[in-house]
């Protein structure tokens, strides 16, 4: 069996799928590092909503793919970027999502954490957006999830300086009830966050970002660094207090970074761990021996395809990890919030389809070659 796959040049070439997946078993949770999943949702392809409706959720199959994750011995950072938070998901629906899947988690044992963030509120003052996090600190903490502190898009727009950032963080440090992570996103995931921590500098904004950590070390578990830059990850992993742990999440260098050197390591809060959970979990269970080597071998090779799908504009990864479900099996639609599907192009397709099938990611590999023969015959690539 072949499918004809079309390239960035308009050229289509005949691509031999895969006959078996790769031999992946669930496990427990891990022993020698933390390892998140940022989990995406599934849209309720049956609901007649417009791209600027509120979403609709396949809550059903959405809380199916935490426990798919969780079977592999994963944590569920929910809510988060990956969930399409502000990109088709409001607070509205993240609040339901933050309630349903920590419940799941716990009827299951399933570790969870979520993002807190201020999307209910589009712009207002300092107070107002210390205010709107409040409230959804309140929520997570509420349903005895681990809260992540997301870096805020009102935030950055109100914010005169790296003051504003100290005085926001360390109110909200101060009144958790359990230790959090710290969320920096890079404007490559999302522009409306540049000069986050109050300068476009980037040393200039570490300073600031450890300021906040040292001034309450004791209620920071850890942070997640999401800027693409493994040298800077590890400079910075390298001066946080002891105890705060680095969640690496550079979705371009992650195995390095997970692997670590011989001053430390970052443990991991991934968005390329949702199409790649299993095989992640495989490798890591690998690591927790310590065969640094195995762990590489297995996931060096996956590099390829998440730089593929965070290829820039970077934001639109979503598109490709939601693809990569369907074609799994966890979903049986590609159908997205927001209806976000649109966000790439049949070659990105095609790309991320190859990659992914010669990974060995498909349990059922003539499922996935059907599924992307019926997404070719949309656009009319005849077979």
């Amino acid at each position: 069996m072949t499918i004809q796959l079309p390239g960035v040049d308009g050229v289509l070439r005949s691509y031999t799928p895969r006959t078996e997946p790769l031999a992946l078993t669930t496990g427990a949770p891990f022993s020698s590092r933390t390892v998140f999943s940022a989990a995406h949702v599934v849209a309720d392809p049956y609901a007649d909503v417009s791209p600027d409706s509120p979403a609709a959720v396949d809550w059903d199959a959405t809380l199916a793919f935490r426990r798919h994750l969780w079977s592999h011995g994963l944590g569920v950072a929910e809510a988060m970027d990956t969930a399409q938070r502000g990109m088709g998901l409001d607070w509205a629906g993240a609040a339901e999502l933050i309630r349903r899947s920590a419940a799941e988690a716990k009827a299951v044992g399933g570790l969870i954490a979520c993002g807190v963030g201020t999307d209910q509120l589009a712009s207002g003052p300092l107070a107002e957006v210390r205010a709107a996090y409040e409230e959804q600190l309140a929520l997570v903490e509420g349903t005895g999830a681990q809260a992540i502190l997301m870096a805020s898009r009102a935030l950055a727009a109100v914010a005169r300086g790296p003051e504003d950032y100290l005085a926001v963080y360390g109110h909200l440090l101060r009144q958790a009830a359990e230790p959090v992570i710290l969320h920096w996103l890079g404007p490559m995931f999302d522009p409306a966050l540049e000069g986050y921590w109050g300068s476009s500098d980037l040393d200039a904004a570490t300073d600031t970002f450890l300021e906040v950590i040292a001034a309450h070390p004791d209620k920071v578990d850890g942070i997640k660094v999401s800027l693409l830059d493994a040298q800077r990850e590890i400079d910075l992993r390298r001066r946080l207090p002891k105890g705060v742990r680095c969640y690496t999440g550079d979705d371009f260098n992650y195995p390095e970074l997970i692997a670590g050197d011989d001053q430390g390591f970052s443990h991991a809060l991934l968005g390329i761990f949702d199409p790649l959970g299993p095989l992640a979990a495989e490798a890591v269970r690998v690591l927790d021996t310590g065969d640094v080597k195995g762990f590489r071998e297995l996931l060096d090779p996956t590099v390829e395809l998440s730089r593929h799908l965070f290829q820039t504009p970077t934001r639109f990864y979503k598109t490709g990890v939601v693809f990569l479900a369907w074609l799994a099996g966890h979903q049986s639609h590609f159908t997205m919030v927001g209806g976000l599907q649109s966000a790439r192009s049949l070659p990105h397709f095609a790309r991320a389809y190859e990659l992914a099938d010669g990974l060995g990611l498909f349990p059922d590999p003539a499922q996935a070659a059907a599924r992307m023969k019926n997404l070719l015959s949309l656009y009319g690539v005849e077979q």
